[in-house]
């Protein structure tokens, strides 16, 4: 399976998780403003959802490069120095970032397994690990879309 499969299954996942975000916020303003009823724990789920869609989406939006840029400058650039802006940018920020956030996040992650963490909050969710593990996984991600691109770039596919 190649990354592209990947990317796009990472896209759907994430869209589909929008459709659940928004009916998720719909029902929480509903039940509290209609029912004056709300629990943490559906607060937490809006916080968590959102939280991977932001992760995740930035790998799928990165791979289809449709990330946001300073277009001031980069829009009337030629398409070479477009590519070695990218180069550069991926180069010097993107992966060293990527695999330092990965990285230290590794032991946040595991001592967050190692207690089998949860919400402090009364009512609130538990499994609070596995919403910490998408950090070390969605830079992770990242950094190695950035390689992809540097190489595609190197290779003139780009």
């Amino acid at each position: 399976m190649n990354f592209d499969k990947i990317a796009n299954l990472i896209g759907k996942f994430c869209s589909r998780l929008s459709l659940l975000l928004v009916i998720l916020v719909s029902s929480d303003v509903f039940l509290r403003y209609i029912f004056n009823f709300s629990t943490a724990s559906l607060y937490e789920l809006e916080w968590h959802v959102f939280a991977v869609i932001f992760l995740l989406g930035s790998v799928y939006t990165l791979h289809i490069d449709e990330h946001v840029r300073v277009d001031v400058f980069y829009n009337k650039f030629s398409k070479r120095n477009k590519k070695l802006v990218n180069l550069i940018g991926n180069l010097i920020f993107l992966i060293p970032f990527g695999i330092v956030i990965s990285y230290t996040s590794i032991p946040f992650v595991e001592d967050s397994y190692n207690i089998l963490e949860s919400s402090p909050d009364p009512g609130g969710l538990p499994f609070r690990f596995l919403i910490k593990s998408v950090i070390t996984v969605s830079f992770f991600l990242l950094s190695f879309v950035g390689i992809i691109k540097i190489i595609n770039s190197l290779k003139g596919s780009e």
